[in-house]
């Protein structure tokens, strides 16, 4: 029985909890790997969908061989992103595979891949093809710049797109030059929409009877994360500078160094200012010409910035962190991960659990930050093997077992 449970509690039986889902019913068939997609499809497997992984025989996710780290010979990378699936393995290049694709695809709600520009269409696969044998088919396809533009045949990797799409320009500070950011944000980025326009369109699905194509390009999910600082840019014509751990639009917004370690300030208003001057003893500062407005602070940012530091070095920042937040003024430590997965408000909102596996015993995981009050997320499934399930969904489906051993004999699956 697949368990998860929180830091600190007892493992629960999520048999016995309430059965229903907020997509129960849905079925998406998944061809993707590596992040964004298998992400995409692990939110909408969380929700209740039943998602059936599909790889080829032998596994060809590539993140089940980026370890270590790993439990047991599965790595973490691949575990991050794969709970709540069923595997089934195809060897999509040879024909009697894909017919048992698109046999599965017949009363599918979903299908979501992320081949190459044209792969699937070379496969008999494109969404023409398969709108055909299920017009109620939605068709996601990720790829790294789209189906469409001059680049859309180029392959996509969200470090390419970080470069091309304009984070790194603007993360880092003048003296590191341009940095990526830690994780792989125009992956997480794109699993995002694509669950989005995939739930949206579901929805579409409901007045019109009809599937429809989601185009999806890591290259357009990474633009739109630039957000305020693009509507800078297009609004000013003035391109953006690398401001590191400070916030070009708000200042103090900003890393600071306590006696012993860093913390962050993050003052969103005139107010605020006014309340850290006043717990620094440093009344003046507020009505300063020079700083008592956002505009001004940010017209002499190293100035004030500088005083702060001076101030904020003479007590720890434990010290800090109490006395900003009793004078409501916005503040926060720098965790590192043992301390974030230690803090008790973490354990409090189910951010860590633990996960059953059928070979590997007890997997830690991220929780889900989705909180549905009468369909809650249940871990159902672990993240599979490579094609764990084959047998039973093929059964499922309709084939018999000495069809399936001659498929296995002839390295269809």
């Amino acid at each position: 029985m697949i368990t998860s449970t929180s830091e600190g509690e007892e493992e629960t039986d999520f048999s016995e909890k309430n059965k229903s889902a907020a997509l129960e019913g849905i079925k998406i068939v998944d061809l993707t790997r590596v992040l964004a997609g298998p992400f995409c499809t692990m939110i909408l497997g969380d929700l209740g969908a039943d998602v059936i992984k599909i790889e080829a025989p032998g596994g060809s996710d590539e993140t089940r061989g980026w370890g270590p780290p790993d439990i047991g010979g599965e790595s973490a990378y691949y575990l991050c992103t794969n709970r709540n699936k069923r595997a089934l393995t195809l060897n999509l290049k040879k024909s009697e595979a894909r017919d048992v694709l698109r046999h599965l695809l017949k009363d599918a709600d979903v299908v979501i891949n992320n081949f190459r520009t044209g792969t699937m269409e070379k496969w008999g696969l494109g969404y023409e093809d398969l709108a055909e044998l299920n017009p109620r088919l939605i068709y996601a396809s990720i790829s790294g710049f789209g189906q469409t533009g001059p680049y859309k045949d180029i392959p996509g990797y969200d470090y390419i797109v970080q470069a091309m799409g304009g984070m790194m320009s603007i993360t880092g500070s003048e003296d590191t030059g341009p940095m990526k950011v830690g994780v792989a944000i125009a992956d997480v980025a794109t699993g995002l929409y694509a669950a989005i326009g995939i739930l949206a369109a579901l929805h579409e699905r409901k007045q019109s009877g009809r599937g429809q194509m989601i185009d999806l390009a890591l290259f357009d999910a990474q633009i739109s994360l630039l957000v305020n600082v693009a509507s800078n840019y297009l609004v000013s014509g003035n391109t953006p500078k690398r401001y590191g751990n400070a916030h070009p639009n708000i200042v103090p917004y900003q890393v600071f160094s306590a006696a012993d370690t860093e913390m962050v300030v993050a003052v969103g208003n005139d107010g605020q200012f006014r309340k850290l001057c006043a717990l620094l003893g440093k009344e003046e500062w507020g009505h300063d010409v020079r700083f008592a407005t956002n505009s001004s602070r940010l017209a002499h940012r190293e100035e004030i910035c500088g005083l702060l530091q001076i101030e904020l070095s003479k007590r720890p920042a434990a010290e800090w962190l109490s006395l900003l937040t009793d004078a409501g003024v916005p503040n926060a430590p720098v965790y590192d991960l043992q301390q974030l997965f230690d803090d008790p408000h973490v354990q409090a909102r189910e951010m860590k659990v633990e996960v059953t596996h059928s070979t590997v015993g007890r997997i830690p995981m991220v929780g889900t930050p989705l909180k549905l009050s009468r369909t809650p997320v249940q871990i159902r499934q672990h993240p599979p093997m490579a094609g764990e399930h084959t047998r039973d969904i093929l059964l499922e489906y309709g084939f018999g077992q000495e069809q399936i051993e001659q498929w296995i004999h002839d390295s269809i699956i």
